[in-house]
């Protein structure tokens, strides 16, 4: 038996991100894997989008700067600095226990780590920090090195995690994901998505939705997938697994904290 704690798009909210996993108990006081993560009875999987605040709020807090300014290269020098430093924080911990913490490319880490996009939040603010085209800094090697180790899917059998959606058209970030709207709408249109693929239950984010984290049922009432971008909310997704049994999904439950 398995438990997968499932953390959704931090966008740069490290504060509430280190929240949740001393909540789920995996982590502990030194910010080391807890015993249950070593072991591997616990599985800690990120579904993606590390960088990037999702608003001026959010970058506000990240760098204490009011009224945060993307046009001023010493406020994004600040954005940029506050971020690397969690990013190193949470490369020492997935190296501690890599067969047990995984991370997913999410469209904002693909973006770091190849800029030819410029994304920005829906009150206006360009996401340039680590852009130096624009005024921003590349990302330490050390670290660019390891966001590229990221997959864009992880499967345990019949179980799926990705950042966006079942559709091996939306693990690709470039200009045509970005002018298409289903992305954000497949779970609400096509939910099939997830039946058709074979799929018992998929994990995803990329998308908020009212309420926090959505766990859709089909209509025979069984869980098919859950949407998790829900940090915010301060809620993350538990599933127990049992891959002994012929259906391995023993338990699905948003955690609050």
């Amino acid at each position: 038996m398995h438990k997968f704690i499932c953390i959704g798009d931090v966008h740069a909210d490290f504060t509430t991100m280190w929240d949740a996993l001393r909540a789920a108990s995996c982590l502990d006081a030194q910010g080391h894997p807890t015993p249950p993560v070593q072991a591997g009875v616990y599985q800690v999987v990120f579904i993606g989008d590390l960088v990037h605040p999702k608003s001026a709020q959010a970058y506000t807090r990240l760098t204490g700067l009011r009224p945060f300014d993307p046009g001023d290269q010493e406020h994004l020098l600040i954005a940029a600095r506050e971020q690397i430093k969690h990013l190193e924080k949470l490369r020492t911990y997935h190296l501690a226990a890599p067969h047990a913490i995984h991370f997913l490319l999410g469209n904002h880490d693909d973006n770091v780590l190849n800029p030819h996009l410029i994304l920005g939040t829906s009150g206006g603010i360009k996401h340039v920090e680590f852009d130096p085209r624009k005024g921003g800094v590349h990302l330490p090697e050390h670290l660019r090195d390891w966001m590229q180790t990221f997959p864009r899917d992880i499967r345990v059998g019949h179980l799926q995690f990705t950042h966006v959606s079942p559709l091996p058209g939306h693990q690709h970030y470039d200009d045509l994901f970005y002018s298409d709207r289903s992305p954000k709408r497949w779970f609400r249109e096509t939910p099939e998505y997830v039946e058709m693929a074979g799929l018992t239950f998929g994990v995803y984010g990329h998308t908020q939705v009212e309420d926090g984290i959505l766990i859709h049922h089909d209509d025979q009432d069984q869980p098919r997938f859950a949407i998790i971008d829900a940090l915010h909310t301060r809620q993350y997704l538990e599933i127990m697994h049992d891959d002994q049994q012929e259906n391995p999904i023993r338990g699905i439950q948003a955690v609050p904290f």
